[in-house]
């Protein structure tokens, strides 16, 4: 499994918002751009709290189980590695809809703030980036938590790199 590299997310976050500031524009010149929605920051501040939780629980698992204490609880592969891949999807889709709502923030940040729902739209987009960048900082944490060491006893496994 390949590691989530920042440039892929940052260049993701970046595409999306342009995509998002052009299309936002053209839409208000058409009519009333759509709402922001109230639940987006809190949606991806509970999958940012979520993913933490994860991390911190297989963290402190791991410790355990590499001090060899007597009570400690394993952690099974497998499920490392379901967490590893629902934290790297949570990380490529909060950077797409950041970059998204970063977009729209931009575009009613330039547009002027002088109405009431644009300005609570614009704070709303701006707390929805803020909540998908701890998402992504979330997913981070969790990948190099699973990660392998790199000592690990792969070497005699056809195939395996040596270091």
């Amino acid at each position: 499994m390949k590691q989530l590299r920042i440039k892929v997310l940052v260049g993701l976050f970046l595409a999306a918002g342009v995509l998002a500031w052009g299309g936002a524009r053209l839409w208000d010149s058409f009519g009333t751009l759509p709402s922001v929605p109230k639940a987006a920051p809190v949606v991806l501040a509970l999958i940012a709290a979520v993913l933490a939780a994860t991390a911190f629980s297989l963290r402190s698992r791991l410790r355990a189980q590499r001090e060899r204490q007597p009570d400690a609880k394993g952690v099974d592969p497998l499920v490392a590695a379901r967490a590893v891949v629902f934290g790297q999807a949570s990380a490529l889709v909060a950077a797409l809809v950041a970059g998204l709502y970063g977009g729209v923030g931009v575009f009613l940040l330039t547009s002027g703030l002088d109405v009431a729902p644009r300005r609570e739209q614009a704070i709303y987009a701006g707390l929805s980036v803020l909540a998908g960048a701890a998402v992504v900082v979330a997913a981070l944490f969790l990948e190099r938590v699973c990660k392998l060491p790199e000592g690990d006893d792969d070497h005699d496994q056809p195939g395996a790199s040596r270091a």
